[in-house]
């Protein structure tokens, strides 16, 4: 049975957050301190992107890239992009 997957980041002070939905036809949400900041309706095989930005002064835009392998039972894998640094983001066990 496929199941969602929740990644999490703490980056400066500000909570990142990649929900994905299950299965291929589940919806993708990027929460930035609680708040939905971004949404795509489905996913698939591949990778997709979402863009937000830290409420900061001035505020701060990233990426987060959802990588959905092409083969199953694999597991997506997410990396944020802030200020041109990659870096993954650990899957998390949703509360």
């Amino acid at each position: 049975m496929e199941h969602s997957h929740h990644f999490h980041l703490d980056q400066g002070g500000h909570s990142i957050t990649v929900n994905v939905g299950p299965g291929r036809n589940g919806e993708i949400e990027l929460l930035v301190n609680g708040k939905v900041v971004a949404c795509q309706p489905e996913h698939g095989p591949g990778t997709s992107l979402l863009t937000g930005e830290l409420p900061e002064e001035p505020t701060r835009p990233f990426r987060v890239r959802i990588r959905e392998p092409h083969l199953a039972p694999s597991k997506p894998r997410c990396t944020l992009e802030l200020d041109g640094v990659e870096q993954p983001m650990p899957e998390s066990p949703m509360l």
